[in-house]
């Protein structure tokens, strides 16, 4: 059975969902963000999306049936900092409740067997991060994630996480996945700056990153900073959202950027990330790799 342990003092490295950089618990305050009624399927069964809320949502309740979504016999985490081998999710989950963590799922959506969300953290510090499980029927076997420090609000007054949480034009997934994947390959991978006007919308773009502000001009300025982009491993999409999983460097340093887009009438219009610096391969707590299978 694969499980996570905490070794290290007051650490919550638990299931990657409560990341290395999450530690010391203690509570916090949240920005006011509400979500929509959970969905569910036609027989009032809990869909994946909630089961996920419901899994995250544990880590603050302490609910031991919150870690049922698990398989734990089979479940594979590539968060590289998550030392696998331990006690069980819902041991796991009441301990650490009894800190008083305090976690909040923005945004969940769902793509064929992947539910991604959006979330926020805050034990000693607050974090904001991207969460990705990969499901065999209605059980969590595989995960990934990106998580940084909560930052900003940006030059143009925009949190990391504020802004529409529910998905639309569903009948578009896939004409808006194949916008967001090319943008990401011309703009970002190949460096074409000059065909950004051709994916985003000028006039209306919004940036949530909490350094970059509004606008397609400070946009091509990010873009011709010290970041990199080598791969893109995933585009997953919901509607008008697309999360892509992307790999590159930093300031020459190896990094992981999860961008998630908004779209609408053909042009994205949204952004939202985090990034997060990949440990040296010496320093992994397991060997399945932070990009490995997606």
């Amino acid at each position: 059975i694969i499980k996570t342990s905490i070794c290290r003092p007051a650490a919550a490295a638990a299931f990657s969902i409560v990341p290395k950089s999450l530690t010391h618990l203690v509570p916090g305050k949240f920005e006011a963000l509400t979500m929509s009624s959970s969905s569910t399927t036609d027989n009032n069964a809990p869909s994946r999306k909630d089961l996920i809320r419901k899994l995250l949502k544990g880590i603050e309740t302490g609910d031991p049936d919150s870690a049922a979504v698990v398989n734990e016999a089979k479940y594979i985490q590539h968060n590289p900092q998550t030392k696998e081998g331990g006690e069980g999710l819902a041991a796991l989950f009441a301990r650490i409740s009894k800190s008083n963590p305090h976690v909040n799922v923005v945004r969940a959506f769902e793509d064929g067997d992947f539910v991604f969300g959006h979330t926020e953290y805050d034990f000693a510090t607050r974090r904001v991060g991207f969460e990705i499980f990969r499901f065999e029927g209605n059980q969590a076997v595989e995960h990934w994630d990106n998580i940084q420090p909560r930052m900003g609000p940006n030059e143009s007054g925009h949190s990391m996480v504020d802004g529409p949480t529910e998905s639309s034009d569903l009948e578009l997934t896939e004409t808006n996945r194949a916008l967001v994947k090319d943008f990401i390959d011309q703009v970002y991978l190949q460096r074409k700056v000059e065909t950004l006007d051709q994916y985003v919308a000028a006039d209306d773009f919004i940036n949530h990153s909490p350094s970059v502000e509004d606008g397609i001009e400070a946009l091509k300025k990010y873009l011709g900073g010290s970041i990199e982009y080598k791969t893109n491993h995933r585009v997953l999409a919901e509607g008008n959202f697309a999360l892509t999983v992307n790999e590159g460097y930093r300031d020459g340093v190896h990094t992981s950027f999860f961008d998630m887009f908004r779209v609408a009438g053909g042009k994205i219009v949204e952004h939202w990330d985090t990034v997060e610096a990949v440990p040296l391969k010496s320093e992994w707590k397991n060997q399945n790799g932070k990009f490995s299978n997606l």
